[in-house]
């Protein structure tokens, strides 16, 4: 794929970097998108900004739109953010943090993006092992959301092209993406988890995000380079 264009949605988080890291080594020219959103933890877009300036990529747009007016999530609501939860209550059921429609609507951009630019390919860094239970970050819905991008656009109705969606950490566990970024030369102390940052640019260190990240770490036998409060 080396000279293509390829568009990559960047959070600024582990997975979302890590992806954009292997596109970047398969010789993707990348576009990278990010989204201001009304969410609770606006920290990961320094990080965003960090990562595609460290990955060199071709362009990094910036796209705001407020979905606290819709709510019903952690990250965009009146609602506290869960801290010290099991690894078993980590991984059961879906969490007050899940954003409805979120990965849907990212996603959205990003085929528009990909139809302005010509581009067939999208990264994503969607995880179904070590997650916290999105639905949108499973197998199923992103073939789905592939289908559904193909009879949606100009270019797929008129047979130019076909949209490709690639989530290439799907069946990855947390250390194993860790270790995978640290082999291409990753630097993830440029790169955001935490759900309920401190105002001192600490994360928490005891949110689901936080905890799947240090554990992350852990097992990959690496040391997390990001400051913590607690942990």
């Amino acid at each position: 794929m080396a000279g293509k264009s390829a568009v990559i949605l960047l959070s600024g988080g582990i997975d979302s970097a890590t992806a954009a890291a292997i596109a970047k080594q398969q010789g993707l020219e990348l576009n990278a998108l990010s989204f201001c959103y009304g969410q609770r933890h606006e920290r990961e877009l320094e990080s965003a900004r960090k990562v595609a300036s460290f990955l060199q990529v071709q362009s990094h747009r910036i796209i705001e739109f407020d979905l606290r007016a819709i709510g019903g999530s952690a990250l965009t609501d009146r609602i506290e953010v869960p801290k010290g939860r099991s690894e078993t209550e980590i991984g059961q059921g879906i969490p007050v943090t899940y954003v409805p429609a979120r990965n849907t609507i990212f996603l959205s951009f990003g085929l528009a993006l990909a139809e302005r630019i010509g581009s067939q390919d999208i990264f994503f860094g969607a995880n179904q092992l070590d997650y916290s239970g999105y639905p949108d970050c499973r197998e199923e819905y992103i073939r789905a959301f592939e289908q559904m991008a193909n009879l949606a656009t100009k270019a797929g109705v008129e047979g130019k092209s076909r949209v490709k969606i690639h989530a290439p950490l799907l069946r990855m566990t947390k250390a194993e993406i860790i270790s995978t970024g640290l082999k291409l030369g990753l630097d993830y102390g440029l790169t955001w988890s935490c759900y309920d940052p401190l105002h001192d640019d600490r994360a928490c260190g005891r949110c689901d995000s936080c905890q799947l990240r240090l554990k992350g770490f852990e097992v990959a036998g690496a040391v997390d380079p990001i400051r913590y409060a607690d942990h």
